[in-house]
């Protein structure tokens, strides 16, 4: 029995040892991602350009190595979220935006999404799409599909294909 209480109290204090080292190591890592560290444990402050760039050039090799080298940079800027940079672009007359991380190892497709509001913020960087506005004198429906009464005083006009 006496033999057995040095081996009882090692395994005791391995355990104390090992639940502190979690414990530190628990609280080391929350601190650095919290909010404010989300993306930089060098604790960068609000303005994120002080300690990442990225030049025209460099977004440009992001788009070659993506295959759309022919799109034309419109813009650079920090994105709404932290660690990611926004680029927009302009490709056959069509605008969009794509977004690259600060280790600019990715690239991200598709809306930013404020939880709280519910706003697209991608959508809101982008210019409305245009509004094309004809006269219905000059729509032709010779060859249309024609649904319910002809002679209607009031009428809908479906497009599937404005091209």
């Amino acid at each position: 029995m006496i033999q057995l209480l040095p081996v009882v109290i090692i395994i005791t204090v391995k355990k104390i040892i090992v639940s502190i080292f979690i414990s530190i190591t628990s609280i080391v890592f929350l601190s650095l991602t919290s909010s404010r560290y989300a993306f930089s444990t060098s604790g960068c402050d609000e303005d994120c350009t002080k300690c990442h760039k990225l030049t025209s050039q460099e977004a440009s090799d992001v788009l070659k190595s993506i295959n759309i080298a022919d799109a034309i940079i419109q813009n650079i800027q920090i994105s709404p979220l932290k660690g990611l940079w926004e680029i927009s672009i302009e490709k056959e007359g069509k605008k969009g935006i794509l977004y690259v991380d600060f280790s600019k190892k990715y690239v991200v497709g598709g809306p930013i999404i404020e939880i709280k509001t519910a706003i697209n913020e991608t959508a809101e960087r982008l210019p409305a799409p245009p509004v094309k506005i004809i006269p219905h004198s000059k729509i032709p429906i010779k060859d249309a599909l024609i649904f319910g009464d002809k002679r209607a005083v009031k009428k809908a006009i479906l497009f599937t294909d404005t091209d």
